[in-house]
């Protein structure tokens, strides 16, 4: 099997610019979507720091003997040791640069990303912050990501809070960032794919503004990536757009070039 990727980025109705930004880099099967923190300075600068950041450290370290800036944990696949690098790396340098200037200080972003294994037959997912990784499979949908922000960490920690008591809760206050602390805890998972998968990487102007069962309508009869990312930023819009919206999608297929071989070799 191999990936396929698409992603498109949109200001929304109501920010007067975007401080998302989206990384696709196939040749290392890797997508990514970082959203810069509202409120904070230069959320636009962080988002872009961190993708340039994921990229740059793919390029030099994926099937090459380059040194890594921190130590590969053993307990780890391979794709889990990049990911989660690349992920602190990003959020180091978005720290360092905060301290540089006095316009950055105290920028941050939000980050998901995604690195499947060679033979697409495996996904992992590292990413801090509420932007999220869904992934949709034969007429389901299902949020493959916890968001780090005060309402979920209370409904997660404390189970027994009534829906009531967790709307009380201030929203959009995020509890986990990159570029906030010197270091910080990347949440990873790896999940099994089969061939038709779909997998949904988006900013929280994209889940905040529809549901899941539309994203899920939408993904089940788009003609193909581009139009899905199209229709589902089309519909935040329509929904209000109050956010910077990102999508980017990853689609799980047959890989035509394995087929060809084994034609081949059966010959």
């Amino acid at each position: 099997m191999r990936s396929r990727f698409a992603g498109l980025t949109d200001t929304g109705l109501l920010r007067e610019h975007n401080e998302d930004s989206l990384l696709i880099l196939p040749e290392y099967r890797v997508c990514a979507v970082a959203d810069g923190m509202g409120g904070h300075r230069s959320g636009d600068v962080a988002s872009q720091l961190a993708v340039s950041t994921l990229s740059d450290f793919f390029s030099i370290t994926v099937g090459r003997d380059a040194t890594w800036p921190f130590p590969v944990d053993p307990n780890l696949t391979e794709e889990e040791n990049y990911l989660v690098t690349g992920l602190r790396l990003a959020n180091r340098r978005i720290f360092d640069r905060s301290l540089r200037a006095v316009a950055d200080f105290g920028m941050g972003t939000t980050i998901v990303g995604a690195m499947f294994n060679k033979t697409a037959e495996k996904v992992t997912v590292g990413h801090v912050g509420d932007s999220r990784c869904y992934r949709v499979r034969s007429g389901d949908i299902l949020q493959l990501t916890r968001d780090h922000s005060l309402i979920s960490d209370a409904a997660h920690m404390a189970p027994w809070m009534t829906e009531e008591e967790i709307r009380q809760l201030p929203p959009n206050v995020i509890t986990r960032a990159l570029g906030i602390r010197e270091e910080v805890l990347v949440d990873i998972l790896t999940d099994e794919t089969r061939e038709g998968d779909v997998y949904l990487l988006c900013s929280d102007g994209l889940s905040g503004m529809i549901s899941d069962e539309e994203i899920l309508e939408i993904l089940s009869r788009m003609a193909s990536l581009d139009d899905g990312c199209r229709e589902l930023i089309a519909r935040a819009n329509l929904a209000g757009g109050a956010d910077n919206i990102t999508a980017v999608l990853a689609r799980v297929e047959a890989d035509p070039t394995i087929e060809e071989e084994s034609t081949v070799e059966s010959k």
